[in-house]
Protein backbone atom coordinates (compact mmCIF):
# COMPACT_ATOMS: atom_id res chain seq x y z
CA UNK A 1 0.00 0.00 0.00
CA UNK A 2 1.01 3.48 -0.72
CA UNK A 3 0.18 6.62 0.55
CA UNK A 4 -0.87 9.31 -2.72
CA UNK A 5 -2.98 12.17 -3.24
CA UNK A 6 -4.61 12.41 -6.40
CA UNK A 7 -5.33 16.26 -7.70
CA UNK A 8 -8.47 17.37 -9.91
CA UNK A 9 -11.44 15.35 -9.52
CA UNK A 10 -12.83 15.60 -12.99
CA UNK A 11 -14.53 12.91 -15.17
CA UNK A 12 -11.03 11.07 -15.37
CA UNK A 13 -9.97 11.88 -12.20
CA UNK A 14 -12.78 11.06 -9.98
CA UNK A 15 -12.81 7.71 -11.02
CA UNK A 16 -8.95 6.92 -11.64
CA UNK A 17 -8.69 7.99 -7.63
CA UNK A 18 -11.17 5.66 -6.83
CA UNK A 19 -9.65 2.29 -8.42
CA UNK A 20 -6.29 4.10 -6.57
CA UNK A 21 -8.71 3.41 -3.40
CA UNK A 22 -10.03 -0.16 -4.59
CA UNK A 23 -6.28 -1.29 -5.18
CA UNK A 24 -6.03 -0.48 -1.12
CA UNK A 25 -3.94 2.77 -1.25
CA UNK A 26 -4.34 5.40 0.97
CA UNK A 27 -5.84 8.04 -0.84
CA UNK A 28 -6.24 11.74 -0.32
CA UNK A 29 -8.05 13.91 -2.89
CA UNK A 30 -7.51 17.66 -4.16
CA UNK A 31 -10.11 19.83 -6.18
CA UNK A 32 -10.50 23.27 -6.53
CA UNK A 33 -14.23 22.86 -5.99
CA UNK A 34 -14.57 21.00 -2.79
CA UNK A 35 -18.13 19.82 -3.66
CA UNK A 36 -16.87 16.92 -5.97
CA UNK A 37 -14.06 15.88 -3.99
CA UNK A 38 -16.50 15.37 -0.82
CA UNK A 39 -18.55 13.58 -2.84
CA UNK A 40 -15.72 11.46 -3.62
CA UNK A 41 -14.85 11.12 0.07
CA UNK A 42 -18.14 10.08 0.24
CA UNK A 43 -18.36 7.28 -1.83
CA UNK A 44 -14.86 5.66 -1.51
CA UNK A 45 -14.40 6.57 2.16
CA UNK A 46 -11.21 8.30 1.27
CA UNK A 47 -10.00 11.81 2.47
CA UNK A 48 -9.95 15.41 1.14
CA UNK A 49 -7.73 18.53 1.64
CA UNK A 50 -8.05 21.98 1.36
CA UNK A 51 -4.73 22.83 -1.26
CA UNK A 52 -2.76 20.90 -3.04
CA UNK A 53 0.20 21.58 -0.81
CA UNK A 54 -2.15 20.03 2.12
CA UNK A 55 -3.17 16.77 -0.01
CA UNK A 56 1.01 16.04 -0.63
CA UNK A 57 2.16 16.19 2.81
CA UNK A 58 3.23 12.83 3.80
CA UNK A 59 2.46 11.42 0.93
CA UNK A 60 4.89 8.79 -1.75
CA UNK A 61 3.20 9.97 -5.52
CA UNK A 62 0.96 12.87 -6.40
CA UNK A 63 -1.49 12.32 -8.78
CA UNK A 64 -2.98 15.27 -11.14
CA UNK A 65 -5.08 15.43 -13.89
CA UNK A 66 -6.92 19.05 -14.32
CA UNK A 67 -7.67 21.19 -17.04
CA UNK A 68 -4.31 22.48 -18.97
CA UNK A 69 -0.77 24.68 -18.23
CA UNK A 70 -1.79 27.06 -16.23
CA UNK A 71 -3.76 24.62 -13.90
CA UNK A 72 -1.06 22.72 -13.88
CA UNK A 73 1.60 25.35 -12.42
CA UNK A 74 -1.33 26.50 -10.15
CA UNK A 75 -1.31 22.70 -8.17
CA UNK A 76 2.14 22.20 -8.62
CA UNK A 77 3.76 25.62 -7.54
CA UNK A 78 3.28 28.48 -4.95
CA UNK A 79 2.77 28.55 -1.35
CA UNK A 80 0.06 25.81 -1.30
CA UNK A 81 1.35 24.02 -4.26
CA UNK A 82 1.83 20.27 -4.31
CA UNK A 83 5.46 20.63 -4.36
CA UNK A 84 5.49 22.58 -1.41
CA UNK A 85 3.57 19.95 0.81
CA UNK A 86 6.74 17.11 -1.20
CA UNK A 87 9.03 15.68 0.73
CA UNK A 88 12.19 14.39 -0.44
CA UNK A 89 12.01 11.38 -3.21
CA UNK A 90 8.22 11.90 -3.51
CA UNK A 91 7.01 11.51 -7.43
CA UNK A 92 4.37 13.62 -9.04
CA UNK A 93 2.75 12.27 -12.21
CA UNK A 94 0.47 13.77 -14.43
CA UNK A 95 -1.93 12.21 -16.13
CA UNK A 96 -2.84 16.07 -17.95
CA UNK A 97 -2.68 16.83 -21.31
CA UNK A 98 -0.25 19.81 -21.28
CA UNK A 99 2.75 21.06 -23.61
CA UNK A 100 5.94 19.57 -23.38
CA UNK A 101 7.20 23.13 -22.37
CA UNK A 102 5.71 23.52 -19.08
CA UNK A 103 6.62 19.26 -18.83
CA UNK A 104 10.19 20.04 -18.75
CA UNK A 105 9.88 23.40 -16.61
CA UNK A 106 8.19 21.50 -13.81
CA UNK A 107 10.28 18.46 -14.09
CA UNK A 108 13.53 20.59 -13.71
CA UNK A 109 11.76 22.46 -10.63
CA UNK A 110 10.93 19.31 -9.20
CA UNK A 111 14.52 17.82 -9.58
CA UNK A 112 15.72 21.04 -8.21
CA UNK A 113 13.77 20.13 -4.84
CA UNK A 114 15.00 16.61 -4.81
CA UNK A 115 11.56 15.43 -6.28
CA UNK A 116 10.44 12.76 -9.39
CA UNK A 117 8.70 14.14 -11.87
CA UNK A 118 6.87 11.93 -14.42
CA UNK A 119 3.91 13.17 -17.50
CA UNK A 120 1.68 10.50 -17.85
CA UNK A 121 -0.84 11.55 -20.19
CA UNK A 122 -3.60 9.03 -20.75
CA UNK A 123 -5.86 8.17 -23.84
CA UNK A 124 -9.23 6.29 -23.34
CA UNK A 125 -11.82 8.82 -22.16
CA UNK A 126 -14.29 8.69 -19.78
CA UNK A 127 -15.52 5.03 -20.51
CA UNK A 128 -11.86 4.42 -20.45
CA UNK A 129 -11.10 5.68 -16.76
CA UNK A 130 -14.30 4.49 -15.34
CA UNK A 131 -13.36 0.83 -16.67
CA UNK A 132 -9.93 0.84 -15.61
CA UNK A 133 -8.60 0.68 -19.27
CA UNK A 134 -6.70 3.69 -20.12
CA UNK A 135 -3.58 4.36 -22.42
CA UNK A 136 -0.78 5.12 -20.22
CA UNK A 137 1.85 7.37 -22.00
CA UNK A 138 4.50 8.09 -19.54
CA UNK A 139 8.04 10.43 -20.22
CA UNK A 140 10.77 10.76 -16.70
CA UNK A 141 13.42 9.35 -14.90
CA UNK A 142 13.40 5.62 -15.64
CA UNK A 143 13.71 5.28 -11.58
CA UNK A 144 10.88 6.73 -11.47
CA UNK A 145 8.60 5.25 -13.39
CA UNK A 146 9.71 1.91 -12.30
CA UNK A 147 8.51 3.68 -8.92
CA UNK A 148 4.85 4.52 -9.94
CA UNK A 149 4.05 2.51 -12.72
CA UNK A 150 2.71 -0.77 -10.17
CA UNK A 151 0.15 2.20 -8.69
CA UNK A 152 -0.99 3.06 -11.66
CA UNK A 153 -1.85 -0.57 -13.00
CA UNK A 154 -5.84 -0.64 -11.47
CA UNK A 155 -6.88 2.24 -13.71
CA UNK A 156 -4.69 0.78 -16.74
CA UNK A 157 -5.19 -1.33 -19.72
CA UNK A 158 -1.45 -0.46 -21.40
CA UNK A 159 1.75 1.87 -18.92
CA UNK A 160 4.71 2.50 -20.78
CA UNK A 161 7.53 4.65 -20.33
CA UNK A 162 8.24 6.24 -23.77
CA UNK A 163 11.49 8.19 -22.84
CA UNK A 164 12.98 11.02 -21.17
CA UNK A 165 10.68 14.42 -19.29
CA UNK A 166 8.18 15.24 -22.57
CA UNK A 167 7.80 12.15 -23.99
CA UNK A 168 4.86 11.08 -23.03
CA UNK A 169 3.19 14.41 -23.89
CA UNK A 170 4.96 13.79 -27.26
CA UNK A 171 2.93 10.51 -27.54
CA UNK A 172 -0.09 12.07 -26.48
CA UNK A 173 0.03 14.74 -29.22
CA UNK A 174 0.42 11.89 -31.71
CA UNK A 175 -3.00 10.80 -30.04
CA UNK A 176 -4.86 13.43 -30.83
CA UNK A 177 -3.79 14.02 -34.53
CA UNK A 178 -4.92 10.61 -35.51
CA UNK A 179 -8.06 10.41 -33.72
CA UNK A 180 -8.71 13.75 -35.17
CA UNK A 181 -8.34 12.57 -38.63
CA UNK A 182 -10.28 9.41 -37.96
CA UNK A 183 -12.98 11.30 -36.26
CA UNK A 184 -13.33 13.80 -39.10
CA UNK A 185 -12.80 10.83 -41.89
CA UNK A 186 -15.48 8.80 -39.94
CA UNK A 187 -17.71 11.52 -40.17
CA UNK A 188 -17.94 12.29 -43.57
CA UNK A 189 -17.98 8.16 -44.31
CA UNK A 190 -21.29 8.06 -42.07
CA UNK A 191 -22.86 11.59 -43.76
CA UNK A 192 -21.92 9.80 -46.99
CA UNK A 193 -24.13 6.85 -45.91
CA UNK A 194 -26.99 8.48 -44.82
CA UNK A 195 -27.39 10.55 -48.01
CA UNK A 196 -27.29 7.43 -49.74
CA UNK A 197 -30.07 5.74 -47.67
CA UNK A 198 -27.94 3.29 -45.95
CA UNK A 199 -28.51 2.34 -41.95
CA UNK A 200 -25.48 3.28 -40.77
CA UNK A 201 -26.03 0.54 -37.79
CA UNK A 202 -25.65 -2.25 -40.99
CA UNK A 203 -22.79 -0.32 -42.32
CA UNK A 204 -20.84 -0.32 -39.43
CA UNK A 205 -21.54 -4.09 -38.29
CA UNK A 206 -19.71 -4.70 -41.42
CA UNK A 207 -16.77 -2.24 -42.16
CA UNK A 208 -15.60 -1.96 -38.25
CA UNK A 209 -14.52 -6.06 -38.62
CA UNK A 210 -12.52 -4.94 -42.08
CA UNK A 211 -9.62 -2.40 -42.34
CA UNK A 212 -11.60 0.74 -41.70
CA UNK A 213 -12.08 -0.28 -38.57
CA UNK A 214 -11.40 1.75 -35.65
CA UNK A 215 -12.14 2.41 -31.80
CA UNK A 216 -13.82 5.73 -32.82
CA UNK A 217 -15.95 3.88 -35.01
CA UNK A 218 -17.05 1.22 -32.59
CA UNK A 219 -17.69 2.96 -29.85
CA UNK A 220 -18.80 6.95 -31.03
CA UNK A 221 -21.18 5.81 -34.16
CA UNK A 222 -24.30 5.03 -32.51
CA UNK A 223 -23.85 8.59 -31.32
CA UNK A 224 -23.45 10.15 -34.72
CA UNK A 225 -26.50 8.67 -35.90
CA UNK A 226 -28.39 9.57 -33.04
CA UNK A 227 -27.07 13.15 -33.29
CA UNK A 228 -26.43 12.79 -29.48
CA UNK A 229 -22.96 14.02 -28.17
CA UNK A 230 -23.72 15.12 -24.46
CA UNK A 231 -21.24 12.75 -23.09
CA UNK A 232 -16.92 11.61 -23.66
CA UNK A 233 -13.88 14.11 -24.52
CA UNK A 234 -15.44 17.78 -24.89
CA UNK A 235 -14.74 20.12 -27.95
CA UNK A 236 -12.79 22.27 -26.10
CA UNK A 237 -10.67 20.34 -24.40
CA UNK A 238 -9.78 18.84 -28.18
CA UNK A 239 -9.01 22.14 -29.48
CA UNK A 240 -6.67 23.34 -26.34
CA UNK A 241 -4.46 19.48 -27.18
CA UNK A 242 -4.61 20.08 -31.14
CA UNK A 243 -3.29 23.58 -30.41
CA UNK A 244 -0.80 22.07 -28.21
CA UNK A 245 0.06 19.86 -31.36
CA UNK A 246 0.07 22.66 -33.14
CA UNK A 247 2.32 25.10 -31.80
CA UNK A 248 4.70 21.81 -31.51
CA UNK A 249 4.52 20.89 -34.84
CA UNK A 250 5.65 25.08 -35.45
CA UNK A 251 9.10 24.00 -33.27
CA UNK A 252 10.24 21.07 -34.40
CA UNK A 253 9.42 21.99 -38.02
CA UNK A 254 6.28 19.34 -38.62
CA UNK A 255 3.69 19.96 -41.45
CA UNK A 256 0.06 19.11 -39.70
CA UNK A 257 -2.18 20.52 -42.52
CA UNK A 258 -4.65 17.60 -41.42
CA UNK A 259 -4.92 18.54 -37.73
CA UNK A 260 -5.18 22.32 -38.60
CA UNK A 261 -8.43 22.41 -40.76
CA UNK A 262 -9.91 19.81 -38.42
CA UNK A 263 -9.09 22.27 -35.62
CA UNK A 264 -11.31 24.63 -37.51
CA UNK A 265 -14.10 22.47 -38.27
CA UNK A 266 -14.49 21.87 -34.61
CA UNK A 267 -14.16 25.59 -34.14
CA UNK A 268 -17.33 25.65 -36.64
CA UNK A 269 -18.89 22.99 -34.33
CA UNK A 270 -17.87 25.67 -30.99
CA UNK A 271 -19.71 28.66 -33.02
CA UNK A 272 -23.06 25.70 -32.93
CA UNK A 273 -23.00 25.71 -29.76
CA UNK A 274 -21.39 22.43 -29.23
CA UNK A 275 -18.18 23.54 -27.46
CA UNK A 276 -19.19 21.06 -25.16
CA UNK A 277 -20.30 18.23 -27.32
CA UNK A 278 -17.88 15.13 -27.63
CA UNK A 279 -15.59 15.70 -30.45
CA UNK A 280 -18.15 13.02 -32.68
CA UNK A 281 -20.16 15.79 -33.40
CA UNK A 282 -18.13 16.98 -35.97
CA UNK A 283 -20.81 15.62 -38.15
CA UNK A 284 -23.51 17.66 -37.00
CA UNK A 285 -21.31 20.17 -38.66
CA UNK A 286 -21.44 18.56 -42.01
CA UNK A 287 -25.43 17.98 -41.49
CA UNK A 288 -25.60 21.75 -40.55
CA UNK A 289 -24.61 22.70 -43.86
CA UNK A 290 -27.53 21.19 -45.82
CA UNK A 291 -29.80 23.58 -43.52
Amino acid sequence: MAKVAFLGMGVMGYPMAGYLVKAEHDVTVYNRSSAKAQAWVAEYNGASAPTPREAAVGKDVIFACVGNDDDLRSVCLGEDGAFAGMQKGAIFVDHTTVSATVTKELYETAKSMGLGYVDAPISGGQAGAENGLLSVMCGGDEADYARVEPIMQPYSKICRRLGESGKGQLTKMVNQICIAGVVQGLSEALHFAEKSGLDISDVVDVIQHGAAGSWQMVNRHQAMKDDAFDFGFAVDWMRKDLKICMEEADKNGTSLPMTALVDQFYKDVQKQGGGRFDTCSLIRRLRAAEE
